[in-house]
């Protein structure tokens, strides 16, 4: 029997998300968690079962977790989240999509997803509450630190050092063995370092 997992956040990321567990069939979404105000519609046809005050009940109903917030400008309420569900006893499953691709050489830290078509190389390394967005690619021996955004279509290449909380935009692109400081903003198709 597949467990059920709760997600936190239902905006457009938790959509993408929703799709990815389905397609993995590990587990079967309970119900969301988003503004008191949303309580009682649905995403996707999965029910908002409650808001933040509700948290400490339903993580004893459903202790597993994923933080469907999604991470844009600031990481920190993706941050707080994971802190306050780890507190209250809550699992972060890694949650990978069966179209991507994760070498058995790489580590992906707890409550990360991994979406469609992404690519986590060998000695690769991925910390926790992560987001790989779809078609990411994340080189051998790269190192991202917890709560970071790699966002669609980014190509994060070998033995690059990410700092944590960092959002690393759509189609950017990176000097290998380069190091990029925590909670850096790397615009969409952007290049880092940047060409002076």
């Amino acid at each position: 029997m597949k467990k059920q997992i709760l997600l936190i956040g239902g905006g457009g990321h938790c959509r993408s998300c929703i799709d990815v567990i389905e397609r993995e069939d590990r587990f079967v979404v309970a119900g969301i968690v988003d503004v008191l105000e949303k309580r009682n519609q649905t995403v996707l046809g999965y029910p908002v079962i409650g808001s933040d005050g509700d948290l400490p009940a339903l993580i004893k109903l459903y202790p597993q977790v994923l933080i469907t917030l999604g991470h844009i400008r600031s990481p920190r309420r993706r941050m707080e989240l994971f802190g306050e569900l780890e507190d209250m006893g809550a699992d972060f499953p890694v949650i990978r999509s069966p179209l991507a691709y994760v070498s058995p050489h790489a580590r992906v830290g707890a409550g990360t997803i991994v979406m469609h078509h992404a690519l986590v190389n060998a000695g690769a390394r991925v910390g926790k509450n992560c987001i790989v967005n779809t078609r990411a690619l994340i080189e051998h021996d790269a190192v991202i630190d917890d709560h970071c955004h790699i966002a669609t279509g980014a190509v994060v290449n070998g033995g690059v050092t990410m700092g944590s909380g960092t959002f690393y935009g759509s189609c950017a692109v990176s000097k290998e063995y380069t190091t990029i400081p925590p909670g850096s903003f790397i615009k969409a198709g952007g290049i880092y370092p940047e060409k002076r």
